[in-house]
């Protein structure tokens, strides 16, 4: 049997949190368009009769502008060192760009054996061209590594990684029970799902300005009932998360509600409030009392 963690790494909207989500046949991670959807590193456990693997999802390696990014960019530096084996994702529809060049030579420098992973091919018609792209991830590292083309969005080929990930793994017992897919509390998902739901309403700069606070959460048998506050740092958008007679704050709490319930299982009751905290991005202690501290 065949146990350990796999640390997926790559730049932002390459198809991590897709990827990882297609694997386990189930949404543990929020999906958007968007950068920075992927906050923190999250848990995706995967249990077969070959074994467990553990993913570590983590968020999209970019250049930090703030003590928020900061914080991402440690996030997927201390999912490198304890791994038994990363994934290199990277967008197969087009070639090595600067940031895949510096996850390569930052980052990946390392004897823990990595499989170049080459999403969206799906997206690419002619097989020259994926194969061109294929050469310029490939030149990014001086020795000759394995590589594995995929559609994180189709699930083409996801078996295949799956076989290579087993061959790479070391022998050892599952480190979780069977039944268990994630760390991730119910408190978690919520504040993660009303956080999606904001991405996927709103564009500029609303997204990366936005933090979600859960300040509770009553389980009953019957019913759900979450509290959590939405901080902004202006109050222009605070006023566009509202919206017009508080029709974009009712969607938002909507969709969520709606997704919840199919999590949980049950009703949900979902209040929430938009509060302003000017620049929580470029300080520390609100950053830890918004969830954004180093857990190692």
């Amino acid at each position: 049997m065949k146990s350990g963690f796999v640390t997926i790494i790559g730049r932002p909207n390459v198809g991590k949190s897709t990827l990882l989500n297609q694997i386990l046949g189930q949404k543990i991670v929020i999906t958007t368009d968007k950068a920075q959807t992927t906050r923190k590193r999250i848990k995706g456990i995967y249990t077969t009769k070959e074994g467990q693997i553990v993913f570590i999802d983590t968020p999209g390696v970019h250049r930090p502008l703030n003590k928020l990014g900061e914080f991402l960019m440690d996030e997927a530096k201390i999912a490198i060192p304890d791994a038994d084996l990363i994934l290199f994702l990277v967008d197969g529809s087009e070639p090595a760009g600067k940031g895949d060049k510096w996850i390569a030579q930052n980052l990946l420098q390392t004897d823990i054996p990595i499989i170049i992973v080459m999403n969206k091919v799906d997206k690419v018609k002619k097989t020259q061209k994926i194969e061109e792209n294929l050469l310029t991830y490939k030149t990014l590292f001086e020795k000759n590594l394995p590589l594995v083309r995929l559609s994180a969005k189709t699930g083409r080929n996801i078996d295949t990684l799956l076989k290579n990930i087993y061959q790479k793994l070391p022998k050892g017992d599952i480190l979780y029970p069977e039944d268990v897919v994630t760390e991730e509390t119910m408190r978690d998902v919520a504040q993660e799902i009303i956080r999606e739901k904001i991405l996927l309403n709103t564009s500029d700069e609303i997204p990366h300005a936005v933090a979600v606070k859960i300040e509770n959460y009553f389980e009953q048998e019957d019913i759900d009932k979450i509290y959590a506050t939405i901080y902004c740092e202006t109050k222009s958008q605070k006023g566009i998360l509202i919206g017009k007679g508080g029709n974009l704050l009712k969607k938002i709490g909507t969709d969520a509600r709606l997704e919840l319930e199919k999590i949980a299982d049950k009703k949900v009751f979902l209040g929430l409030e938009v509060k302003v905290e000017k620049d929580w991005r470029k300080k520390d202690n609100i950053l830890k009392d918004f969830g954004y501290k180093e857990e190692v």
